[in-house]
């Protein structure tokens, strides 16, 4: 920022960094006693009032001390911001949500799950459904000798995934299964799919060798009572927010943000602009453009590589600690994008 001396931003940094640390209002004395900046007291006083007239700081009524603003957290991140490599215990456990579950849900929500847990925040997972998709690729996926994860592709994401069982299927006997099952399903919807699944089984059978018939049995069975649905938003740790020192005293705030969880479609408002972008998206509370959300912060990443099948991220405070959590959400996506 043009006239943004390298004396105000380290100060400007370090106030955004107490504050996040302890949640609450920060003094020049303990800017002054916490940092090695190489300035008065006094001149951090004067600095902080050049930085509120700006619109960085603001003072609460009851206190003597500042605390950032909105404009003040996205200068932060975007130009002050020092990333810190998530830990090895922090990675091992994302790793462990994605090896240990055995269908695609299990891992997503796992994988919010384990945000949430590493956090202290909310861990949320964007699956796109669209009614009416038309289906790009079938994946089949072995799980152990007698399963497999049939997984449906569209030009949405991941739309559907069912664990079915079948024993005695080789390697090579599920790749010409999988490539069968891909020569009748492409562009047609999950209905019209299961339609003629089933109207080929009802053929005179002597025309199918015993591989086709695994395939539509296979099909028939993975399809069995299945169809698109809306948009589905796991959130895992909303229980979190409750320790979060400013909504632990504030009844009214977390009724708000739990209910607003509970509405779906507003989260979806959130992490669908994520899908058309690539990297980390942060919303800085006003910035999601949804109200119910006003006084949190998302940090969101689409998975699946350059065709994003979902978005993940994470929720809670605008003082949450993005040197950490960024990487984290950002590792995560990685992951997923591996295993999917």
């Amino acid at each position: 920022m043009n006239g943004f001396s390298e004396r105000n931003r380290n100060i400007l940094r370090a106030i955004v960094q107490d504050y996040i640390r302890t949640a609450e209002p920060v003094s020049s004395r303990a800017i002054a006693m916490n940092h090695s900046l190489g300035v008065s007291p006094a001149t951090i006083r004067n600095v902080m009032a050049e930085l509120e007239s700006m619109g960085f700081l603001k003072q609460p009524h009851t206190s003597a001390g500042r605390v950032p603003t909105e404009k003040s957290f996205r200068f932060y991140i975007d130009t002050l911001l020092d990333f810190q490599e998530p830990g090895q215990v922090d990675k091992d456990l994302l790793k462990k949500s994605c090896e240990r579950s055995v269908s695609v849900e299990e891992i997503l929500s796992d994988t919010a799950k384990a945000l949430s847990t590493i956090t202290n925040c909310a861990g949320i997972m964007f699956i796109p459904r669209k009614v009416g998709f038309t289906i790009r690729h079938i994946n089949l996926l072995p799980i152990d000798a007698s399963g497999l994860i049939v997984l449906l592709v569209s030009n949405y994401g991941v739309v559907q995934s069912r664990i079915v069982r079948m024993a005695g299927i080789e390697k090579l006997e599920l790749e010409r299964i999988s490539n069968y099952l891909n020569s009748i399903a492409e562009g047609l919807t999950i209905k019209e799919l299961r339609a003629k699944i089933v109207d080929e089984m009802h053929r005179d059978k002597n025309l199918y060798d015993e591989l086709l018939a695994k395939a539509l049995r296979l099909g028939a069975e993975a399809l069995c009572d299945q169809g698109p649905a809306e948009s589905d938003v796991v959130v895992e740790g909303k229980v979190n927010m409750l320790g979060q020192p400013e909504f632990r005293d504030d009844i009214d705030t977390m009724k708000k943000i739990f209910a607003a969880f509970e509405e779906k479609s507003l989260l979806v408002r959130i992490l669908d602009k994520s899908m058309d972008e690539s990297g980390i998206r942060i919303y800085l509370g006003t910035e999601s453009a949804v109200e119910e959300f006003d006084c949190l912060s998302f940090v969101t990443s689409p998975y699946g590589g350059k065709e994003a099948l979902g978005t993940l991220g994470v929720a809670g405070p605008v003082r949450m600690d993005y040197s950490r959590i960024i990487p984290l959400v950002d590792y995560a996506s990685g992951l997923l994008s591996k295993v999917l």
